[in-house]
């Protein structure tokens, strides 16, 4: 593994909390008050085989230059803790957890492994206002691989291992409505989906695949990746895909091997890899040799010379692993290692209004939070 550089010591703050369930996937709430902050768990009971979905308040770290004379901030010394506001049952596990914000109000769509999928409108105190579903088999054969939905929520994009791609529509806010955007009929099997633009998103697969989707074009995508780039590592698998909201031309994935790259579709035949035991080029730059079960572009960092950066520079980017990394890994940089445990970090967030915190999901059954200064 690589050599990796870490935070001193007092400058990251990481706090665990035990769980009593498995969590399967962990988000931070879209903010929509500057009051409270809310953290969304999918949790599986292993003992009862009982699926649920919870709404956590938590309490937002302070910096320490602030005078904390007011009752209502914490020093960043406190622990912190999640405080359960609500709870809904389901009927199957969560395979892929979204969210975002429809007119002002936070709107969750949770997808399952029995082909179900539920779009929950929360009202402003974090509880349930609204829950639609589509039920098994009537979007997907088999389980739901990924779900994302748009930042303005009025449609997800739901893909799967039987190769079809969907959109579910939440135009007036009483129905759902969904169609099928391309079905391959098991040629071709999706396993994660991104939102580029109101009418684009990528997709991604087996062999390192990556697709891109355009509406106003229809039959198929309009560009193709096929990942031939790396000897053994074309049977690998894109778990994750990331779009930056100002670089909507490359898209970030994250997959099998600890392998992150990037796509731009400006030069579309050759990816630029960040990570990646299988790449002897950037072998000395990869903080993990297993699965990169999540990758996002991380807007707490900045490239070490971001006054000169050009457009094809890939801005900095965190990920989490089945072996127990969660590190920040920049092209031609060493990687910053966050976390180390001795279990999988299945998922994990970062705060948009305050990216100094990242919030993750422990296969012991634990939350870690994290603040850096």
């Amino acid at each position: 593994m690589a050599t990796t550089k870490s935070p001193p010591s007092h400058s990251l703050q990481i706090h665990r909390l035990p769980q009593s369930q498995y969590i399967d996937a962990v988000r931070f709430l879209p903010a929509f008050s500057g009051l409270d902050r809310f953290a969304v768990l999918a949790l599986f009971d292993t003992h009862s085989s009982s699926p649920s979905l919870q709404i956590h308040s938590l309490p937002k770290s302070t910096p320490p230059s602030l005078n904390l004379q007011s009752s209502h901030s914490l020093p960043k010394s406190t622990p912190p803790s999640l405080n359960l506001q609500s709870s809904l049952s389901l009927s199957s596990r969560v395979s892929s957890l979204s969210l975002s914000l429809s007119a002002h109000k936070p709107l969750i769509a949770a997808s399952t492994f029995s082909g179900s999928l539920h779009i929950l409108l929360l009202d402003f105190d974090a509880s349930v206002q609204s829950e639609f579903s589509v039920p098994e088999k009537s979007l997907h054969v088999g389980a739901i691989s990924c779900v994302d939905l748009q930042e303005s929520g009025v449609e997800c994009v739901s893909v799967g291992e039987d190769g079809r791609v969907n959109l579910v529509g939440f135009g007036d806010g009483s129905r759902l409505t969904y169609r099928r955007v391309w079905d391959s009929d098991g040629l071709v099997s999706y396993t994660a989906a991104k939102w580029a633009s109101p009418t684009e998103f990528a997709t991604g697969g087996f062999g390192f695949g990556l697709q891109w989707w355009d509406l106003r074009k229809p039959g198929g995508p309009v560009s193709q990746f096929k990942g031939n780039w790396a000897q053994r590592t074309t049977s690998g698998i894109v778990h994750s895909i990331d779009i930056h909201p100002s670089r909507k031309h490359t898209c970030l994935a994250g997959g099998s091997l600890g392998t992150v790259f990037a796509w731009d579709l400006r030069w579309q035949q050759q990816p630029i890899i960040l990570s990646g035991v299988g790449t002897s080029e950037v072998a000395t730059h990869s903080p993990c040799e297993s699965e990169v079960w999540e990758v996002k572009y991380d807007p707490y960092m900045q490239t070490s010379n971001f006054g000169n950066v050009s457009s094809s520079r890939i801005l900095p980017a965190m990920l989490c692993s089945e072996d127990g990394i969660l590190a920040v890994v920049e092209q031609g940089e060493e990687p910053i290692e966050l976390l180390a445990e001795p279990c999988a970090i299945n998922s994990f967030d970062i705060d948009r209004q305050n990216p100094t915190d990242v919030i993750c999901s422990l296969e012991w059954e634990s939350i870690a939070i994290l603040s850096r200064p």
